[in-house]
């Protein structure tokens, strides 16, 4: 079970963190990661990160800004967010495998409920 917290509203150029703890078949996960949807589009791919060695996966439009860590003790993933901009309104969601990694919504093993977060200009 994955469960996310955080959203919230922000101003245009605030920040935010989202944490995501799983627990259950938490000594499984092999990598986790962040989506986002935004009304009437496709979930996209934010920030991946591979659970035991910590390598770390961005979207092009959230490089610099955006950043993946865990703690593995407490088999939570966060997402720190910073410069958000209007545009990255959106639900975001929690994400992990129990094999391999991916920037692909489709392959995803198991998916948290959302939390929106919300950005005004």
């Amino acid at each position: 079970q994955l469960q996310a917290s955080g959203g919230g509203l922000a101003q245009t150029g605030e920040s935010l963190r989202l944490s995501c703890t799983a627990s259950g078949r938490a000594f499984g996960i092999h990598y986790m990661a962040w989506f986002r949807q935004a009304s009437g589009m496709e979930r996209e791919f934010v920030a991946g990160i591979i659970w035991s060695g910590g390598i770390t996966f961005y979207a092009d439009s959230v490089k610099g800004r955006f950043t993946i860590s865990r703690d593995n003790a407490k088999s939570v993933v966060y997402l720190q967010m910073n410069s958000l901009k209007p545009e990255e309104t959106a639900v975001y969601y929690c994400a992990a495998n129990t094999y391999g990694s991916t920037r692909m919504a489709t392959a995803i093993d198991y998916w948290g409920k959302g939390t929106q977060v919300t950005v005004s200009s």
